[in-house]
């Protein structure tokens, strides 16, 4: 009888509810296209959209076992840069400001094609804060990777994760 439990129990924590990861992935697709995220922003910031479309294909391959296609993949992930801006977040009793905020907004078109209700279009936006004192050439390569770092995962839940 011992055993005809402990084979039951081991029977269950093995049997699932159909394709699932423990990154929340909860997809029958097996690939994935990322299309070139052109830069559309008023500021074009040389590099921008090559370096956020690798970093969206580098997250969805680490967090997933999708495979990277160039074309035909069973999701697909559109959609340009739209804005880079910089601007004053607080002033001092001077009148300047204290601190800057970059932000990046990226308008996504994902479309699914095993499951057209899951297509979406949206505008994924996230900042860095930095201190006016500091050019924004010093702290431009951490703030991106961080932007993009924010950005990318939105991205991931909403399309992905059906957060």
């Amino acid at each position: 009888m011992k055993r005809f439990f402990y084979l039951l129990l081991v029977m269950s924590l093995f049997s699932g509810c159909g394709p699932y990861s423990f990154t929340g992935v909860n997809t029958t697709a097996e690939t994935f296209q990322v299309n070139f995220f052109q830069n559309n922003a008023p500021i074009v910031e040389p590099g921008l959209d090559l370096q956020f479309t690798n970093a969206l294909q580098d997250l969805i391959l680490n967090q997933t076992n999708l495979q990277l296609v160039t074309s035909n993949g069973d999701l697909l992930y559109e959609g340009e840069i739209t804005e880079y801006r910089v601007s004053p977040m607080s002033a001092t009793a001077e009148q300047t400001a204290a601190q800057n905020r970059l932000t990046i907004t990226v308008r996504v078109r994902f479309y699914n094609r095993d499951n057209e209700k899951e297509d979406f279009e949206r505008n994924f936006s996230f900042f860095y804060d930095f201190p006016a004192t500091t050019q924004l050439v010093t702290v431009r390569s951490a703030a991106v990777e961080e932007i993009y770092e924010r950005i990318t995962q939105d991205i991931f839940n909403a399309s992905l994760a059906n957060w």
